[in-house]
């Protein structure tokens, strides 16, 4: 009886063999003498190997882009590196310890967007990479998330709006801490300046939160200068050129002297009558002032060209505190 053929193995029990360039297989296979362990090394060694050496890579810069990008951010007393190239609007009336703290708050925010944006690119790149290393094809992979990220950003497009309008306005500095500010809604100091949102105090001590991409226009009242303007009633009996002389002297002296002549920076100007109405000739004063004074000024220079109209017997327009055609004839 002659002996039967042998059957064929099936392909997985049938020993692989190593490719001539595969040097893991080859090496393996020195070490263990086992063929199947040696035939899958490059998927169970090589590539994972290659996939750590992928990561550690990723790791080591991204540490020194967040070192650097951390270096540039700090002042250490002088202004923070990062905000060199960028442009600068600083209100001469912020203190040197308001300033700084204004510096700081945005040399962070912006840093801390570098920070985030470096890590997203190193790992997304590092994540393809290992994807390639694993044999899988990447232009699906970048497609699904390319929609996927579409669906992310039309779902979250409020967050996304405002995110963008607090990067324009940190880098453009339209306003930052200690500048007093008109946002529509809300007006006063601000507080802080965030990616998202703006906290600003009124003058009546309540915290605003305001939206950055819910900001239409910005007034601010902390840059390069501001007017004092000032407003004073009179009666239609007083003498208008005598009461604008003494107005205007009064105005004058008060600005060469302390404390407002720290706060003016050019000589009061009399712009004479403003308004006339059936009870009051109006007239109007206004200061060039340092930026954020301009409230301060005015309230001392009322003071003062009041003080002087009572010494000058110049009438206010209500002399008896009644309306002239509410006053008994008698």
């Amino acid at each position: 009886m002659e002996n039967p053929e042998p059957m064929n193995l099936p392909l997985l029990t049938q020993p692989p063999t190593c490719e001539e360039d595969a040097r893991w297989c080859h090496a393996v296979l020195d070490w263990t003498n086992n063929k199947w362990l040696a035939s899958y090394a490059d998927l169970l060694i090589a590539k994972p190997l290659q996939i750590v050496m992928i990561v550690l890579v990723a790791l080591v810069i991204r540490w020194l882009l967040h070192r650097a990008i951390t270096r540039l951010t700090l002042g250490n007393g002088k202004p923070p590196k990062l905000l060199s190239p960028l442009r600068e609007r600083r209100g001469d009336s912020l203190t040197a310890e308001l300033l700084s703290e204004r510096r700081q708050q945005r040399a962070r925010t912006i840093g801390s967007v570098l920070k985030s944006l470096s890590s997203f690119v190193i790992f997304g790149l590092a994540v393809i990479y290992a994807l390639q290393v694993l044999g899988f094809e990447i232009a699906p992979v970048l497609a699904s998330a390319g929609v996927l990220g579409v669906a992310v950003a039309f779902g979250a497009q409020n967050l996304v709006r405002d995110f963008l309008s607090g990067m324009f306005m940190l880098v453009e500095d339209q306003y930052g801490v200690g500048d007093v500010v008109d946002l529509g809604e809300a007006t006063g100091s601000v507080e802080a300046v965030g990616l998202r949102v703006t906290t600003l105090r009124d003058i009546n001590g309540t915290v605003w939160y305001v939206r950055n991409g819910e900001i239409l226009r910005v007034g601010n009242s902390s840059q390069g200068f501001a007017v004092a303007v000032v407003d004073f009633p009179i009666s239609h009996k007083s003498d208008v050129q005598k009461a604008i002389e003494v107005a205007k002297q009064v105005a004058t002296e008060a600005a060469s002297k302390e404390p407002l002549s720290k706060d003016v920076l050019d000589p009061p100007e009399m712009l004479g009558v403003d308004s006339i109405t059936s009870d009051t000739v109006t007239l109007r004063l206004t200061v060039k002032v340092r930026p954020g004074r301009q409230w301060s000024v005015q309230r001392r220079l009322r003071v003062d060209i009041k003080r002087a109209y009572s010494e000058e017997d110049i009438e206010p327009p209500y002399p008896s505190g009644r309306p002239a055609h509410l006053q008994n004839p008698n």
